[in-house]
């Protein structure tokens, strides 16, 4: 009698890693013995290994199958996609399929042939699929995305509710995986209680992810934006990378820049229709198309590995969204960019956005309210990040609740040399304008202050009789950026707050009096830090060269690039013949290895990370023969 195969057996057998990384060997054992599991894992952090393992051991042990409901038919396809050149059986069931390909699929379950299928959580309604995995037995249930189940959480989807009926209707019900990349604590009570997860192992993960790096620019209006990422895209012009916009028509016009330009950029929003999201999808995921212009509308859609930067040209909502729509970077492992395009006029998008979000069915009016509170909250927040001189890593794992060392070497604020300033003169002048402008009975946005300040001769600034103020002019030797940051700064501690609705004005608040008259806590100075110089290189971590494993073709010595650029030809030309994304055959992270160890035979070859059985069997000799020519 064969003994089934470990966990660790399927790990390197089938997937080419040697170990689980932190946390996946604790979860894969306790779903092995039946128990619930609730996993909140960063992006990249190997969720995807918790549950396909388990599968396929599983499977192997009672030929039972493992369900994954996930909300994105594009996810679902990579990853099925993903399994298949692992050689898993594997599929999926939704609305792309045809009513042929659905039978096949239903007839794979029935007959045992399949060991995963992955579902939107509407199919689970379909009593002809109930009816079919329930005869054939379920050994597991994966729950992807699971904190679109709540209502606190930032992809609520209804459909997810109604997972906990299904799993009652079962003969008999299987273990419960859950798993999310943020959610907070409210977020996770409402995932156990909705799934009825019975006394879950709950992994609460590290969300720190070192390989990527975190910077934030302020252009000083729409022009400088523009001129950044085009620059920035530029320089990176071999390589894959997300932008990130705030609405549709920042989509069209950011893609549109991107093309006039030269690059190699498509578009994503909700606004195209199926097949142009779909074909732009391709594109990008076929790097036939480099730069993805998108809303977050792509943000759960996507798990391209070789995605080496992220860009927000605009402010998102919250730092869960940033950091979730950050975290599509680097998911191999290797280092990967993150760049924040900061206005001050982003705020009022952002508030606007959320002025205009769809209402929530079936709360009340103070479960309204509370939301509002918390949706303002979250981009108070974010607006603190866009806004700070310390370290962003620190202050992103700080918000998810991690203690976090001041300095991570490895972000735009701790590679700035700042230099403190006091600004006590020009801050008191700003406060004093606000002042005088509601002495008028008026009120003003930041950039008519700023206007009035610099002795403006506008059209609305003298209509309005600003120029009149004792104010009006005393600024005029500063930059207008200059005194737009100490508005932001104002606001940020509180000294001045920034009103909601279409059009946000610049208001006192209950410390704008005590600031003006120097009283505690404002009667000592108020500095500023001011960066000074270019941001310095990155700090490279210690430690010796011949026990530290390359993580980035940048590591790698001058042969080790060349023959780098030589496996990612090969792995194009095996991709385009098989009609599959390049990163199917092998990850960036894995071709990196590859280039650092230099395997001279198939054993060898084998301890590639990220080099599997199969994937051994059917590209080693190209692979090796590259190698070693």
């Amino acid at each position: 009698m064969t003994t089934p195969p470990t966990a660790l057996d399927i790990l390197r057998e089938t997937f080419g890693y040697q170990s689980f990384r932190p946390h996946q060997s604790e979860i894969v054992d306790a779903a092995l013995s039946g128990r619930d599991v609730l996993a909140v894992m960063p992006t990249s952090a190997g969720k995807s290994i918790c549950y396909q393992v388990p599968a396929l051991v599983l499977a192997a042990r009672s030929g039972g199958l493992t369900l994954v409901v996930s909300p994105l038919i594009s996810l679902m396809a990579d990853q099925v996609g993903a399994l298949r050149q692992a050689g898993v059986a594997a599929s999926y069931l939704n609305s792309t399929l045809s009513a042929a390909e659905r039978a096949s699929v239903l007839h794979g379950i029935a007959s045992g042939a399949l060991t995963l299928v992955y579902v939107a959580p509407e199919r689970l309604d379909d009593p002809a699929f109930a009816e079919t995995v329930s005869a054939r037995g379920l050994a597991l249930v994966a729950v992807d995305e699971a904190h679109c189940i709540s209502q606190w959480g930032n992809d609520f989807r209804p459909s997810y509710q109604r997972i906990i009926e299904f799993l009652g209707a079962l003969p008999a019900r299987p273990p419960v995986m859950a798993l999310t990349a943020t959610a907070t604590r409210a977020v996770r009570k409402d995932i156990a209680g909705a799934l009825g997860l019975v006394d879950p192992f709950v992994v609460i993960a590290s969300f720190d992810r070192p390989n990527l790096s975190f910077a934030v620019s302020r252009p000083r209006g729409r022009a400088e934006k523009d001129r950044m990422l085009v620059a920035f895209c530029r320089q990176r012009v071999e390589r894959s990378g997300i932008v990130y916009c705030s609405s549709r028509r920042a989509v069209e016009e950011v893609c549109d820049e991107l093309c006039e330009e030269g690059l190699l950029a498509t578009r994503y929003h909700a606004g195209l229709t199926p097949e142009e999201r779909d074909r732009n999808q391709d594109d990008f995921l076929y790097d036939r198309a480099r730069v993805m212009v998108a809303t977050n509308a792509f943000g759960m859609g996507i798990d391209k590995s070789n995605v080496s930067y992220v860009v927000h040209y605009n402010l998102p909502l919250s730092l869960e969204n940033y950091y979730q729509e950050a975290g599509r970077a680097g998911r191999d492992g290797t280092k990967a960019e993150c760049l924040l395009l900061y206005s001050p006029g982003d705020v009022h998008t952002a508030e606007f956005l959320l002025s205009r979000g769809e209402p929530r069915e079936g709360l009340t009016p103070e479960q309204v309210e509370a939301l509002a509170e918390r949706d303002a909250e979250r981009l108070r927040q974010m607006v603190f990040y866009a806004t700070t001189t310390e370290c962003l890593r620190a202050h992103i794992l700080r918000y998810f609740g991690e203690e976090a060392p001041a300095f991570c070497g490895n972000c735009g604020n701790c590679l700035t040399d700042f230099e403190e300033v006091d600004a006590t003169t020009d801050a008191l002048k700003v406060v004093s304008c606000v002042a005088r402008v509601a002495q008028r009975g008026r009120s003003a946005g930041a950039s008519m202050i700023v206007d009035v300040l610099r002795g403006s001769r506008g059209e609305k600034v003298l209509r309005r009789g600003f120029d009149t103020l004792s104010t009006y002019g005393i600024m005029a030797d500063v930059p207008a950026g200059r005194v737009r940051e100490l508005i932001d700064e104002l606001v940020f501690r509180g000294v001045l707050a920034r009103t909601g609705g279409d059009y946000p004005t610049i208001a006192l608040t209950g410390a704008s009096g005590a600031f003006l008259r120097r009283e505690a806590p404002w009667d000592g100075p108020f500095v500023l830090k001011v960066a000074r110089g270019a941001p310095r290189a990155a700090r490279v971590p210690a430690a010796p060269e011949k026990t530290r494993a390359a993580t980035d073709v940048s590591e790698l010595d001058e042969i080790g690039q060349i023959l780098y650029a030589e496996l990612t030809e090969l792995r194009g030309e095996l991709a385009r013949e098989q009609g599959v994304p390049s990163y199917f055959i092998f990850s960036n992270a894995t071709l990196v290895d590859m280039c650092a160890k230099r395997p001279r035979t198939c054993e060898e070859f084998l301890g590639v990370s990220g080099v599997g059985a199969k994937k051994a069997e059917r590209y080693g000799d190209l692979f090796l023969a590259r190698i070693n020519g």
